[in-house]
């Protein structure tokens, strides 16, 4: 039974430490520290733009042949800058032949014409301004993640 006792007195003489263990919670609040106005404004102007514009006329030239054709029809062709087409008809006589009735002679004209013309642009503006923080705003606290 001595056994029993000596257990009991190891227990008697037990000292208990306890443990601890820190634990850290980080979170974040929102803080207002002040606050922007920002205005925006819309400016316009007008401004003259002068650019060259091309423009192209053509100029039909009838020329009348009036010449009995043999053979194939013609076909059409370029003479310098112009562009001969020809013209055929189909005539009665004793045999129906071709006749070269006339050509149209077609040549482009180029001119650069300066037109001034009317435009509005726009652009925009900002105002940045800054605006102390209010004393009545609250503190808002996030909680930690």
């Amino acid at each position: 039974m001595e056994n029993g006792n000596s257990y009991a007195s190891e227990q008697a003489n037990e000292v208990v430490v306890p443990v601890l263990e820190e634990v850290l919670e980080v979170g974040t609040r929102k803080v207002e520290t002040g606050r922007v106005r920002i205005k925006k404004q819309v400016s316009q102007h007008e401004e003259i733009v002068e650019e060259p514009l091309m423009q192209e006329q053509v100029v039909v030239e009838r020329v009348p042949i009036n010449k009995i054709w043999e053979g194939p029809p013609p076909s059409q062709r370029y003479e310098a800058d112009k562009l001969i087409i020809p013209i055929l008809e189909e005539v009665l006589v004793f045999e129906k032949r071709l006749m070269l009735k006339e050509e149209l002679r077609i040549s482009r004209i180029q001119n650069v014409v300066q037109q001034p013309q009317t435009v509005v642009l726009r652009s925009e503006h900002a105002t940045v301004e800054r605006v102390e923080a209010s004393a009545n705003t609250e503190d808002r606290q996030t909680p930690p993640n």
